[in-house]
């Protein structure tokens, strides 16, 4: 997974960090403080794998998070992890997904650029013939409230 560099960076002073994943693999980010809005009345939608990694995206998916559609597809959907966000809150949303159950809850997610936004997303696994294939990531407009 690329490292998020300076010149990815929107032009506001940012701080750095080495996220490690559950698979032992680490990145280093840059990140700032500027926040993009969620798309009023859309929804983000994404495909990954039984591993996690992007096999669909929709358009508001590609413009929310800053990537090209090209740089997304078969790229670990853990690209959008913030700093901000605690292991533990993945380590659940693993677990359950995992035991085949649906998990929904409220995520910081990185952009490209190194801004943020926040999403209530629900995943879903998807399941064949009794096993886990994939899953399906909706996420909609989060309540401001619950996000403060």
């Amino acid at each position: 997974m690329k490292d998020i560099t300076a010149e990815d960076v929107a032009g506001a002073p940012a701080r750095a960090a080495t996220l490690e994943y559950h698979d032992g693999t680490t990145r280093d980010v840059l990140y700032t403080e500027i926040e993009t809005p969620f798309p009023e009345g859309e929804l983000i939608v994404s495909q990954t794998d039984r591993e996690g990694t992007i096999t669909l995206c929709n358009e508001a998916f590609v413009r929310m998070s800053g990537y090209t559609r090209e740089e997304l597809l078969g790229a670990p959907h853990s690209i959008l992890r913030h700093p901000d966000m605690p292991r533990a809150a993945f380590a659940d949303l693993w677990n359950t997904i995992s035991d085949g159950k649906r998990w929904s809850g409220y995520v910081k997610n990185l952009r490209r650029d190194g801004g943020f936004y926040w999403v209530y997303a629900t995943v879903i696994p998807k399941i064949r013939g009794g096993e886990i294939v994939g899953h399906t990531s909706v996420r909609r407009q989060p309540s401001r409230a619950k996000v403060t």
